[in-house]
Protein backbone atom coordinates (compact mmCIF):
# COMPACT_ATOMS: atom_id res chain seq x y z
CA UNK A 1 0.00 0.00 0.00
CA UNK A 2 1.17 3.12 -1.14
CA UNK A 3 -0.95 5.79 1.39
CA UNK A 4 -0.94 10.85 -0.41
CA UNK A 5 -1.15 17.09 -1.13
CA UNK A 6 -1.16 19.44 -4.39
CA UNK A 7 -3.80 21.14 -6.05
CA UNK A 8 -1.83 20.75 -9.08
CA UNK A 9 -2.56 16.88 -9.51
CA UNK A 10 -4.94 17.39 -12.26
CA UNK A 11 -2.91 19.61 -14.33
CA UNK A 12 -2.28 18.62 -18.01
CA UNK A 13 0.75 16.58 -19.64
CA UNK A 14 2.97 17.62 -22.48
CA UNK A 15 2.83 15.50 -25.37
CA UNK A 16 6.64 15.67 -26.22
CA UNK A 17 8.88 12.99 -25.46
CA UNK A 18 9.70 11.86 -21.58
CA UNK A 19 13.94 12.07 -23.03
CA UNK A 20 13.04 16.13 -24.36
CA UNK A 21 11.48 16.98 -21.35
CA UNK A 22 14.75 16.04 -19.34
CA UNK A 23 17.12 17.50 -21.90
CA UNK A 24 17.78 14.19 -22.88
CA UNK A 25 18.12 12.86 -26.61
CA UNK A 26 15.09 9.99 -27.35
CA UNK A 27 15.96 7.13 -29.67
CA UNK A 28 14.60 7.06 -32.78
CA UNK A 29 13.00 4.39 -34.67
CA UNK A 30 15.91 3.84 -36.85
CA UNK A 31 18.46 3.37 -34.26
CA UNK A 32 19.37 0.01 -33.33
CA UNK A 33 19.07 1.20 -29.03
CA UNK A 34 15.43 1.10 -29.44
CA UNK A 35 15.00 -1.79 -28.01
CA UNK A 36 15.92 0.09 -24.93
CA UNK A 37 18.83 -2.21 -24.18
CA UNK A 38 21.18 0.75 -25.75
CA UNK A 39 23.51 3.69 -24.49
CA UNK A 40 21.55 5.95 -26.53
CA UNK A 41 18.69 5.96 -24.40
CA UNK A 42 19.05 8.15 -21.01
CA UNK A 43 19.08 6.08 -18.10
CA UNK A 44 16.86 5.80 -15.32
CA UNK A 45 17.07 4.21 -11.98
CA UNK A 46 14.31 2.99 -9.87
CA UNK A 47 15.67 1.90 -6.40
CA UNK A 48 12.69 -0.63 -5.06
CA UNK A 49 11.97 -1.77 -9.00
CA UNK A 50 12.22 -5.78 -7.98
CA UNK A 51 8.12 -5.79 -7.82
CA UNK A 52 5.04 -3.98 -6.77
CA UNK A 53 4.50 -0.31 -7.82
CA UNK A 54 8.26 0.19 -8.64
CA UNK A 55 7.90 -2.78 -11.69
CA UNK A 56 5.26 -0.76 -13.37
CA UNK A 57 7.33 2.58 -12.72
CA UNK A 58 10.46 0.44 -14.60
CA UNK A 59 7.82 -0.26 -17.17
CA UNK A 60 6.97 3.30 -17.65
CA UNK A 61 10.28 4.90 -17.82
CA UNK A 62 11.38 2.23 -20.76
CA UNK A 63 7.91 3.33 -22.66
CA UNK A 64 8.55 6.76 -22.35
CA UNK A 65 12.09 6.88 -23.77
CA UNK A 66 14.35 5.15 -21.03
CA UNK A 67 16.65 2.30 -20.21
CA UNK A 68 15.28 1.10 -16.98
CA UNK A 69 18.17 -0.17 -14.01
CA UNK A 70 16.12 -1.55 -11.54
CA UNK A 71 17.79 -2.30 -8.00
CA UNK A 72 16.40 -3.59 -4.78
CA UNK A 73 17.78 -6.33 -2.17
CA UNK A 74 16.89 -9.30 -3.51
CA UNK A 75 18.70 -11.22 -6.42
CA UNK A 76 15.69 -13.58 -7.16
CA UNK A 77 13.05 -10.93 -7.10
CA UNK A 78 15.28 -8.71 -9.18
CA UNK A 79 15.94 -11.98 -11.72
CA UNK A 80 12.23 -12.64 -11.56
CA UNK A 81 11.45 -8.97 -12.15
CA UNK A 82 14.09 -8.69 -15.49
CA UNK A 83 12.44 -11.79 -16.87
CA UNK A 84 9.19 -10.67 -16.55
CA UNK A 85 10.13 -7.25 -18.19
CA UNK A 86 12.00 -8.99 -20.90
CA UNK A 87 8.51 -11.14 -21.87
CA UNK A 88 7.55 -7.79 -23.01
CA UNK A 89 10.27 -6.59 -25.24
CA UNK A 90 12.02 -4.82 -22.44
CA UNK A 91 15.63 -4.53 -21.68
CA UNK A 92 16.08 -3.67 -17.88
CA UNK A 93 19.68 -3.39 -15.87
CA UNK A 94 19.17 -5.36 -12.71
CA UNK A 95 21.91 -3.90 -9.70
CA UNK A 96 21.35 -5.35 -5.65
CA UNK A 97 21.46 -2.79 -3.77
CA UNK A 98 20.10 -2.39 0.04
CA UNK A 99 18.50 1.69 -0.05
CA UNK A 100 19.88 1.95 3.64
CA UNK A 101 23.42 1.60 3.44
CA UNK A 102 24.60 4.61 1.92
CA UNK A 103 28.00 3.71 0.83
CA UNK A 104 26.05 0.50 -0.97
CA UNK A 105 24.20 2.84 -3.29
CA UNK A 106 26.71 5.12 -3.78
CA UNK A 107 29.26 2.31 -4.77
CA UNK A 108 26.27 1.03 -7.40
CA UNK A 109 25.25 3.91 -8.50
CA UNK A 110 28.99 5.00 -9.58
CA UNK A 111 29.05 1.62 -11.62
CA UNK A 112 25.92 2.41 -13.11
CA UNK A 113 27.12 5.68 -14.50
CA UNK A 114 30.22 4.15 -15.25
CA UNK A 115 29.05 1.47 -17.45
CA UNK A 116 25.57 3.09 -18.81
CA UNK A 117 25.36 6.34 -18.38
CA UNK A 118 24.71 9.07 -16.54
CA UNK A 119 21.48 8.68 -14.62
CA UNK A 120 18.91 11.11 -15.93
CA UNK A 121 16.06 9.86 -13.54
CA UNK A 122 15.84 8.64 -10.11
CA UNK A 123 12.61 7.42 -8.45
CA UNK A 124 12.84 6.15 -5.13
CA UNK A 125 10.04 4.08 -4.09
CA UNK A 126 11.48 1.43 -2.20
CA UNK A 127 8.88 0.87 0.83
CA UNK A 128 8.37 -2.07 3.77
CA UNK A 129 4.72 -2.12 5.41
CA UNK A 130 3.81 -3.22 8.60
CA UNK A 131 0.49 -3.27 10.05
CA UNK A 132 -0.39 -3.37 13.67
CA UNK A 133 -1.80 -1.54 16.74
CA UNK A 134 0.88 0.61 18.60
CA UNK A 135 0.51 -2.47 21.64
CA UNK A 136 1.92 -4.70 19.25
CA UNK A 137 4.61 -2.33 17.72
CA UNK A 138 8.57 -2.70 18.53
CA UNK A 139 11.14 -0.29 18.32
CA UNK A 140 12.60 -2.03 15.69
CA UNK A 141 9.94 -1.82 13.31
CA UNK A 142 10.15 1.90 13.28
CA UNK A 143 13.65 1.44 12.90
CA UNK A 144 13.75 -0.11 9.42
CA UNK A 145 10.92 2.02 8.36
CA UNK A 146 12.95 4.91 8.55
CA UNK A 147 16.14 2.95 7.62
CA UNK A 148 14.47 2.16 4.03
CA UNK A 149 11.64 5.13 3.99
CA UNK A 150 13.58 7.83 5.24
CA UNK A 151 17.38 7.63 4.83
CA UNK A 152 16.39 5.30 1.45
CA UNK A 153 15.24 8.74 -0.72
CA UNK A 154 18.18 10.29 1.68
CA UNK A 155 20.67 7.96 0.14
CA UNK A 156 19.99 7.74 -3.58
CA UNK A 157 19.22 11.41 -3.82
CA UNK A 158 22.54 12.52 -2.50
CA UNK A 159 23.74 9.87 -4.36
CA UNK A 160 23.00 11.07 -7.71
CA UNK A 161 22.49 15.27 -6.91
CA UNK A 162 26.19 15.99 -7.76
CA UNK A 163 26.48 14.62 -11.20
CA UNK A 164 22.73 15.92 -12.03
CA UNK A 165 23.98 19.60 -10.20
CA UNK A 166 27.40 18.95 -12.91
CA UNK A 167 25.37 18.36 -16.15
CA UNK A 168 22.54 20.93 -14.70
CA UNK A 169 19.73 18.57 -15.87
CA UNK A 170 18.02 15.81 -13.31
CA UNK A 171 14.32 14.47 -12.22
CA UNK A 172 14.06 12.90 -8.70
CA UNK A 173 11.21 11.31 -7.55
CA UNK A 174 10.36 10.28 -4.37
CA UNK A 175 7.46 8.02 -3.88
CA UNK A 176 6.21 8.79 -0.02
CA UNK A 177 2.32 8.25 1.12
CA UNK A 178 -1.00 9.74 2.11
CA UNK A 179 0.74 8.45 5.65
CA UNK A 180 2.98 10.91 5.15
CA UNK A 181 0.64 13.66 5.36
CA UNK A 182 -2.55 12.00 7.50
CA UNK A 183 -1.07 9.17 10.02
CA UNK A 184 -2.58 6.02 9.17
CA UNK A 185 -4.23 3.97 11.80
CA UNK A 186 -2.14 0.71 12.72
CA UNK A 187 0.92 1.66 10.43
CA UNK A 188 2.68 4.32 12.94
CA UNK A 189 6.42 3.11 11.90
CA UNK A 190 5.38 3.73 8.21
CA UNK A 191 3.83 7.28 8.44
CA UNK A 192 6.54 8.09 10.77
CA UNK A 193 8.80 7.41 7.95
CA UNK A 194 6.90 8.08 5.02
CA UNK A 195 6.32 11.84 7.46
CA UNK A 196 9.67 12.91 7.34
CA UNK A 197 10.14 11.98 3.32
CA UNK A 198 7.71 14.06 2.34
CA UNK A 199 9.51 16.49 4.78
CA UNK A 200 12.98 15.69 3.05
CA UNK A 201 11.33 15.30 -0.85
CA UNK A 202 9.84 19.11 -0.56
CA UNK A 203 12.75 20.67 1.04
CA UNK A 204 15.67 18.94 -1.32
CA UNK A 205 13.78 20.58 -3.95
CA UNK A 206 13.86 24.05 -2.48
CA UNK A 207 17.58 23.16 -1.92
CA UNK A 208 18.11 22.84 -5.94
CA UNK A 209 15.84 25.08 -6.97
CA UNK A 210 18.01 26.93 -10.35
CA UNK A 211 19.93 24.06 -10.40
CA UNK A 212 18.11 22.17 -13.45
CA UNK A 213 17.45 19.68 -11.07
CA UNK A 214 14.08 19.00 -10.28
CA UNK A 215 12.44 17.23 -7.21
CA UNK A 216 9.07 15.75 -7.06
CA UNK A 217 6.96 14.56 -4.07
CA UNK A 218 4.45 11.61 -4.85
CA UNK A 219 1.87 11.02 -2.24
CA UNK A 220 -0.04 8.49 -3.76
CA UNK A 221 -3.21 6.89 -1.62
CA UNK A 222 -4.12 3.41 -1.60
CA UNK A 223 -3.23 1.31 -4.67
CA UNK A 224 -4.05 -2.23 -6.12
CA UNK A 225 -0.26 -3.75 -5.87
CA UNK A 226 -0.72 -6.56 -4.12
CA UNK A 227 1.26 -5.28 -1.52
CA UNK A 228 -1.24 -6.97 0.91
CA UNK A 229 0.54 -10.47 0.24
CA UNK A 230 3.73 -8.98 0.86
CA UNK A 231 3.07 -6.91 4.42
CA UNK A 232 3.96 -8.22 7.93
CA UNK A 233 1.47 -8.11 10.43
CA UNK A 234 1.83 -8.08 14.34
CA UNK A 235 -1.07 -8.30 16.80
CA UNK A 236 -4.11 -10.42 15.87
CA UNK A 237 -2.83 -11.16 12.80
CA UNK A 238 -5.77 -12.88 10.74
CA UNK A 239 -7.96 -9.50 11.81
CA UNK A 240 -5.50 -7.85 10.92
CA UNK A 241 -4.88 -8.59 7.25
CA UNK A 242 -8.10 -9.32 6.96
CA UNK A 243 -9.32 -5.01 6.68
CA UNK A 244 -5.85 -4.29 5.25
CA UNK A 245 -6.06 -6.79 2.15
CA UNK A 246 -9.44 -5.51 1.42
CA UNK A 247 -8.84 -1.66 1.94
CA UNK A 248 -5.61 -2.55 -0.27
CA UNK A 249 -7.35 -4.02 -3.13
CA UNK A 250 -11.14 -2.48 -3.36
CA UNK A 251 -11.94 0.11 -6.21
CA UNK A 252 -13.68 2.30 -4.33
CA UNK A 253 -11.13 2.70 -1.76
CA UNK A 254 -8.03 2.08 -4.15
CA UNK A 255 -6.09 3.46 -7.33
CA UNK A 256 -5.27 1.12 -10.20
CA UNK A 257 -1.22 1.14 -9.75
CA UNK A 258 -0.94 0.87 -13.63
CA UNK A 259 -2.31 4.10 -14.04
CA UNK A 260 -0.78 5.62 -10.54
CA UNK A 261 2.21 4.65 -12.20
CA UNK A 262 2.27 6.56 -15.71
CA UNK A 263 0.98 9.20 -13.63
CA UNK A 264 3.68 9.34 -11.46
CA UNK A 265 6.51 8.80 -14.49
CA UNK A 266 4.63 11.68 -16.10
CA UNK A 267 5.06 14.32 -13.13
CA UNK A 268 8.85 13.47 -12.24
CA UNK A 269 9.36 14.05 -16.13
CA UNK A 270 7.76 17.78 -16.28
CA UNK A 271 8.84 18.07 -12.89
CA UNK A 272 6.04 18.86 -10.83
CA UNK A 273 7.25 19.58 -7.39
CA UNK A 274 4.02 17.37 -6.14
CA UNK A 275 1.44 14.93 -7.24
CA UNK A 276 -1.35 13.71 -5.14
CA UNK A 277 -3.19 10.40 -6.61
CA UNK A 278 -6.46 9.12 -5.44
CA UNK A 279 -9.28 11.39 -4.51
CA UNK A 280 -9.14 10.45 -0.82
CA UNK A 281 -5.52 11.49 -0.86
CA UNK A 282 -6.65 15.00 -1.89
CA UNK A 283 -9.38 15.65 0.37
CA UNK A 284 -7.93 14.35 3.57
CA UNK A 285 -5.41 16.84 4.21
CA UNK A 286 -7.64 20.01 3.32
CA UNK A 287 -9.93 18.54 6.11
CA UNK A 288 -7.54 17.58 8.51
CA UNK A 289 -5.68 21.58 7.86
CA UNK A 290 -9.50 23.05 7.94
CA UNK A 291 -11.04 20.81 11.09
CA UNK A 292 -8.30 19.14 12.63
CA UNK A 293 -10.37 18.22 15.77
CA UNK A 294 -12.51 16.55 13.35
CA UNK A 295 -9.27 14.77 12.03
CA UNK A 296 -8.00 13.40 14.76
CA UNK A 297 -11.56 12.23 16.09
CA UNK A 298 -12.18 10.31 13.06
CA UNK A 299 -8.57 9.03 12.89
CA UNK A 300 -8.74 7.70 16.65
CA UNK A 301 -12.25 6.24 16.05
CA UNK A 302 -10.55 4.38 13.05
CA UNK A 303 -7.97 2.88 15.46
CA UNK A 304 -10.70 1.93 18.06
CA UNK A 305 -12.43 -0.07 15.56
CA UNK A 306 -9.50 -1.86 14.24
CA UNK A 307 -8.50 -5.09 15.82
CA UNK A 308 -6.48 -4.38 19.72
CA UNK A 309 -3.61 -5.94 21.27
CA UNK A 310 -3.39 -6.33 24.93
CA UNK A 311 -0.82 -4.01 26.59
CA UNK A 312 0.68 -6.65 28.40
CA UNK A 313 0.78 -9.51 26.51
CA UNK A 314 3.77 -10.08 23.95
CA UNK A 315 4.01 -8.65 20.76
CA UNK A 316 3.54 -11.30 18.19
CA UNK A 317 6.03 -12.00 15.47
CA UNK A 318 5.72 -9.98 12.11
CA UNK A 319 3.67 -12.44 9.50
CA UNK A 320 3.90 -11.99 5.70
CA UNK A 321 0.19 -11.42 4.39
CA UNK A 322 0.56 -14.35 2.07
CA UNK A 323 1.29 -16.73 4.79
CA UNK A 324 -1.82 -15.66 6.82
CA UNK A 325 -4.02 -16.36 4.08
CA UNK A 326 -2.36 -19.51 3.39
CA UNK A 327 -2.92 -20.59 6.71
CA UNK A 328 -6.75 -19.39 6.88
CA UNK A 329 -9.38 -21.65 7.09
CA UNK A 330 -11.04 -22.61 3.92
CA UNK A 331 -14.23 -20.41 4.00
CA UNK A 332 -12.23 -17.83 5.20
CA UNK A 333 -9.57 -17.97 2.61
CA UNK A 334 -12.48 -18.18 0.05
CA UNK A 335 -14.27 -14.65 0.93
CA UNK A 336 -10.42 -13.02 1.40
CA UNK A 337 -9.40 -14.10 -2.23
CA UNK A 338 -13.31 -13.24 -3.84
CA UNK A 339 -12.88 -9.20 -1.92
CA UNK A 340 -9.31 -9.52 -2.63
CA UNK A 341 -9.34 -10.50 -6.22
CA UNK A 342 -8.07 -7.41 -8.01
CA UNK A 343 -5.28 -7.35 -5.52
CA UNK A 344 -4.15 -10.70 -6.61
CA UNK A 345 -4.30 -10.50 -10.24
CA UNK A 346 -2.36 -7.36 -9.64
CA UNK A 347 -0.01 -9.48 -7.69
CA UNK A 348 0.75 -11.90 -10.53
CA UNK A 349 1.58 -8.68 -12.95
CA UNK A 350 3.96 -6.78 -10.87
CA UNK A 351 6.48 -10.05 -9.16
CA UNK A 352 4.52 -9.56 -5.69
Amino acid sequence: MELSSQSDAGSPVSSESAADRTGTTAPTEDSPDSSGAGASRPVALVAGGSRGLGLLIARELHHSGFVPVIAARSADELSRAADQLATEGITARTEVMDVSRAEQVTEVITRVEATSGPIEVLICVAGVIRVAPLTAVQRSDFVEAVDVMLWGPVNTALAVVPGMRARGSGRIGIVTSIGGVIPAPHLLPYSTAKFAAVGFGRGLRAELAGTGVSVTTVVPGLMRTGSHLRATFRGDVEREYAWFATAATLPLLSMDAGRAARRMVAAVLTGRPVLLLTPLARLAPRVDALLPRVGSAVLGLTSRLLPAWPADQPASPPVEGREIEARANPRVRRLLRRLTGLGRRAADRTNE
